[in-house]
C-alpha cells in the first residue's frame, strides 16, 4: 500500500484561543459555574470546527494539512495526560482507568486547597508558559488517547483528515522536572525507555481511528539551554524514533523541530524510520556538510521547510523565503512548505484590525495571512516561481516601502545613542548605595508587592468608555484616582512596608508604555495566549523609539501624596518591552533595546525629581529571550544587561532601584542578573518551593532579593504557615538584611478577596519570621 503523501503546505499549529478569545471566555465561564461541562465541550468543539473551516478556506485543503494542535489549557499538559504522567500528589484526580477528565486537568493547572498546581515556566524563548510535568522512576505511564481520537473523529465526521499533534517524547521528558518523591540523581529523561511503548500505543490507536500522519514536536533538539546536553538529547531522539518508527501499527511520522536550527540532529533523525522532518529555517540554517549516509537516508523522506516566520507579525521577504525552500530541492525525496513554528504566537487575522494605519498594516501578516503565504509558496514549488511572481513582488514592494517610511529611522534618536559613553551604563558601587539608602528606614524583611493590583470590571469599563468617547478625561481621571486611593489605603491597613499605586490606569504592562512612546502601534484584536486562559495583546514596535512626555510620573506622585510610606515608581524594562511586543526585525535587537532604555532613563529622572525614592524596572522576560544556542548567548546578555543599565544608571545613589523577574529560572542567568546591578531583585519562587534560594546561596549573590512567597498564577490562597515555611527556607540561604517579602508577580489577574487574604498571610508570616529572628 502506498504511503500517504505529506501535504504540500502546512503549519505546525494555529492559535487556539479563537478570533475573539472564545476559548478564554468558555473556560472562565466554566470555572465560574456559569456553564456546565456539556456547554464547555460544545463551545470548544464549535471553535475547532470554525478553525478547520477557516484553514481550508485559506488553502490548506490537503489531507493532514490541518494540524490538531488544540488544548484547553496547555499542549504540554495535554501530552502528559495522554501518556499518564500524573504526579502522585494528584492521584486523586485520576479515574479508575487512570485517565484524567477536564476537571482534573484544571486541578493540575490551577491547584486546589492545600495542593499547589504544577510549576509553570516559559516555553523555550517565547512568551508562552507551559506546565512542567513531574516525573519519577515510578510514574505509571499509560496510553490515554481518548481526547486525541475524539477530536480526530470530530473532524473526520466533517470530511477532514487532520494531523494530530503531540509534544515528542524527548522534549516532554527534557522539559519535565523530577517529582518530589524521585531519588537524588534521577533525571526525567531516564524514563524514556518506559515511555516509548506508551507513545507507540497512542500512535496505534490514532492509526485505527484513521489518522494518516501524526506530528511529534521536538524543539528540545534546537536548544542548548536545557539541563540535558545536546549530545544526550540527540542520543535520546535516535533511540525514540528508532523505536517509534519500527512500530507495526502507526501513522506516518512527522517530527518537527521548531525554535532554531538542529545541526547534527538532522542526521540523527534522518537515520530513523520517520517519514518527514520539519526544519525551522527562520531561526535555523539550511543543512550543509551532510555525509553520504544522511543524504541517502533523506532521499526517502519529506523535508518540511519552515520558512514562514511563526513568531513575528511582519510580512517579511517572501521571495527570500521561497529561495530558502528551493535550496532544499533534491536533498530529500520530497519537499513541503510550512511555518517555522506553531502560529499560536501570533494573532488570528490582520483583517480584524480596522484602526491600524493602512501603510503599517501593509507590512504585516498575522496567522491567517501566514497560512496564505504557506499556500502561496507551496503553489510556487508545484508550478514554478512564475506562478507566484506577483505575490513575491507585492511582498518585496512592501519591504521597500517600510524601509523608507517616516519614523522608521529618526536621526535625533540615533544621534543620541551614538553619543553614549561607558559612564552612561554604570552607577556607583553597591555598598555605597546601600549606605545612601539607609535613610529609607525600612525594617528587616520589608514587605511589598510587585506592582499591579486586581483590575476590576469597573476599571475595564472605564477604559472602554474613555476610548469610545462616552467618558471624558476628567471623569476617567476621577475613577483612576479613586482606585489608587483605595489601593493605597488597603496596603496601609494590611501593613505592607513599601506600597505601590496598583496600576489601575494600565491595560497591560507593555501596551501602556507602547501607547505613550513614539515608534509603537497597538492592535484591537491582536490577542495571543500567554498561559491557560490568559491572553496578551502585544504591541507593534515598528520604528525608532523615543519618549515625547512623562508616562508614569503624575500617577506615582499622586499616590505618594496619599501616604507617608515609600511608594515604588513602576516601569517596564527595555528587554521585556521588546519581548512582549512584536518587535521590528530590520535592525539588531540590541539597538532597539538601547532606544527603549534611553526613553526609560528619562522617566527614571522625572520620577526622582517628583520625590519617588524607590523605582522598580521590571524585567520578567530577561531569561525568555536568551538564545537557545550557547554561542549566541553572550552577545544577548551583553546588550540586554546594557539596556537595563542604561535605563537605570542615571539614578542617584540614594534611589533604590528594584527589578522583577518571573518564571526566569534564576540560576540560568545568575551572572546576567548580577550584571543588572539592581539594588533589589524579586523573582518567582513559590511554585518551585524556593528552589531559587539554593542558586542564590551557591552563586554568592550579594544584592537585595525577594524570592516570591505567593503564587499569583493560581486562585488558591496560601496559608500563613505555608508562607512562613517558604520564608524560613529563604532566610536559611539569604541573610535577612538582604531579603524582601513579596508575591511572585503582579496581582492584576487575581480578585480582591483572594488578594487581601493572601497578602494578610504574607504580612503575618513576615512578622512571625522577624520575631523569630529577633529572639535568635
Amino acid at each position: 500500500m502506498t504511503a500517504p503523501a505529506f501535504p504540500a503546505g502546512t503549519i505546525l499549529g494555529y492559535p487556539r484561543i479563537g478570533r475573539r478569545r472564545e476559548l478564554k471566555r468558555a473556560v472562565e465561564a466554566y470555572w465560574a459555574g456559569r456553564i456546565d461541562r456539556a456547554e464547555l465541550e460544545r463551545r470548544t468543539a464549535e471553535l475547532r470546527s470554525a478553525t478547520r473551516a477557516r484553514l481550508i478556506e485559506l488553502g490548506l485543503g490537503d489531507d493532514s494539512a490541518i494540524p490538531d494542535s488544540f488544548a484547553a489549557y496547555d499542549q504540554v499538559l495535554d501530552t502528559a495526560l495522554a501518556v499518564g504522567a500524573v504526579p502522585e500528589r494528584f492521584a486523586h484526580v485520576r479515574a479508575a482507568d487512570g485517565s484524567v477528565d477536564v476537571d482534573g486537568e484544571f486541578v493540575l493547572a490551577r491547584g486546589e486547597a492545600g495542593q499547589p498546581p504544577l510549576e509553570m515556566t516559559k516555553w523555550f524563548d517565547t512568551n508562552y508558559h507551559y506546565l512542567v510535568p513531574e516525573i519519577a522512576p515510578g510514574t505509571a505511564f499509560a496510553a490515554h488517547p481518548e481526547r486525541l481520537v475524539t477530536r480526530f473523529a470530530e473532524a473526520l465526521a466533517e470530511g477532514t483528515i487532520t494531523r494530530p499533534v503531540l509534544v515528542g517524547p524527548v522534549t516532554l521528558l527534557a522539559l519535565a522536572k523530577p517529582a518530589t518523591e524521585a531519588p537524588a540523581g534521577f533525571r526525567p529523561l531516564d524514563a524514556l525507555e518506559r515511555l516509548l511503548p506508551v507513545y507507540a500505543e497512542l500512535l496505534a490507536r490514532l492509526a485505527e481511528a484513521g489518522a494518516t500522519w501524526v506530528q511529534l514536536d521536538e524543539p528540545a533538539l534546537a536548544s542548548e539551554s536545557l539541563d540535558e546536553g545536546p549530545a544526550r538529547l540527540r542520543e535520546a531522539a535516535a533511540r525514540a524514533y528508532a523505536v517509534l518508527g519500527a512500530a507495526e501499527r502507526r501513522p506516518e511520522l512527522f517530527v518537527a523541530t521548531p525554535y532554531g536550527g538542529i545541526g547534527e540532529g538532522l542526521a540523527v533523525l534522518a537515520a530513523t524510520p520517520v517519514e518527514a522532518i520539519g526544519l525551522d529555517l527562520v531561526r535555523g540554517e539550511l543543512p550543509s556538510g551532510l555525509d553520504d549516509a544522511t543524504r541517502a537516508a533523506l532521499a526517502g523522506k519529506t523535508l518540511v521547510a519552515g520558512v514562514i516566520d511563526g513568531r513575528n507579525i511582519w510580512r517579511g521577504d517572501l521571495a527570500a523565503a521561497f529561495d530558502r525552500a528551493v535550496a532544499l530541492e533534491g536533498l530529500a525525496g520530497s519537499l513541503a512548505i510550512a511555518s517555522s513554528t506553531s502560529l499560536q504566537h501570533v494573532p488570528h487575522d490582520l483583517a480584524d484590525e480596522q484602526r491600524l494605519d493602512p501603510r503599517l498594516a501593509s507590512w504585516l501578516a498575522f496567522a491567517d495571512q501566514k497560512v496564505a503565504q504557506v499556500a502561496t509558496l507551496a503553489r510556487g514549488l508545484a508550478h514554478g516561481r512564475q506562478a507566484i511572481e506577483s505575490e513575491l513582488a507585492d511582498a518585496s514592494a512592501a519591504l521597500v516601502d517600510r524601509a523608507g517610511a517616516p519614523g522608521v529611522r529618526v536621526p535625533a534618536v540615533r544621534e543620541r545613542l551614538a553619543a553614549l559613553s561607558d559612564a552612561d551604563f554604570a552607577r556607583v558601587d553597591y555598598d555605597a548605595r546601600v549606605e545612601a539608602q539607609l535613610d529609607l528606614g525600612l525594617p528587616e524583611l520589608p514587605t511589598t508587592t510587585i506592582g499591579s493590583f486586581p483590575q476590576t470590571g469597573e476599571l475595564r469599563r472605564a477604559r472602554a468608555a474613555l476610548a469610545s468617547g462616552e467618558l471624558d478625561d476628567a471623569g476617567y481621571r476621577a475613577i483612576i484616582e479613586q482606585e489608587i486611593e483605595r489601593v493605597v489605603r488597603l496596603q496601609e491597613e494590611l501593613g505592607l512596608d513599601v506600597l505601590v499605586h496598583g496600576e489601575p490606569e494600565r491595560n497591560d504592562m507593555v501596551q501602556y508604555f507602547a501607547e505613550l512612546l513614539d515608534g509603537f502601534a497597538v492592535t484591537e484584536h491582536g490577542w495571543v495566549q500567554s498561559y491557560g486562559s490568559r491572553c496578551t495583546r502585544p504591541s507593534i514596535l515598528w520604528g525608532d523609539v523615543s519618549r515625547p512626555a512623562p508616562m508614569t510620573v503624575g500617577w506615582s506622585a499622586y499616590a505618594q501624596s496619599l501616604t507617608e510610606r515609600h511608594l515604588k515608581g513602576m516601569l517596564t524594562g527595555p528587554v521585556t518591552i521588546l519581548a512582549w511586543s512584536f518587535v521590528r526585525d530590520d535592525q539588531p535587537l540590541g539597538d532597539t533595546a538601547r532606544q527603549v532604555g534611553l526613553a526609560l532613563r528619562d522617566e527614571v529622572a522625572d520620577l526622582e525629581a517628583a520625590g519617588i525614592r524607590i523605582i522598580q524596572v521590571d524585567e520578567p522576560a530577561l531569561r525568555e529571550l536568551l538564545p537557545l544556542r550557547r554561542a549566541e548567548q553572550p552577545a544577548y546578555l551583553d546588550w540586554s544587561v546594557g539596556a537595563f543599565r542604561l535605563a537605570t544608571a542615571g539614578a542617584a545613589p540614594a534611589t533604590q532601584v528594584h527589578t522583577h523577574l518571573c518564571y526566569s529560572e534564576f540560576g540560568v542567568v545568575i551572572d546576567a542578573i548580577r550584571g543588572l546591578d539592581a539594588d533589589v531583585t524579586s523573582i518567582e519562587a513559590a511554585r518551585s518551593r524556593m528552589e531559587v534560594v539554593e542558586d542564590l546561596g551557591r552563586s554568592g549573590f550579594d544584592h537585595g532579593v525577594g524570592p516570591g512567597v505567593y503564587d499569583i498564577h493560581s486562585p488558591r490562597v496560601p496559608g500563613e504557615d505555608e508562607v512562613r515555611e517558604l520564608l524560613e527556607r529563604a532566610v536559611a540561604e539569604v541573610p535577612a538584611s538582604r531579603l524582601w517579602v513579596n508575591p511572585d508577580c503582579g496581582l492584576k489577574t487575581r480578585g480582591y478577596d483572594e488578594t487581601v487574604a493572601s497578602l494578610t498571610h504574607l504580612v503575618g508570616a513576615a512578622r512571625s519570621v522577624r520575631e523569630s529572628l529577633a529572639r535568635g
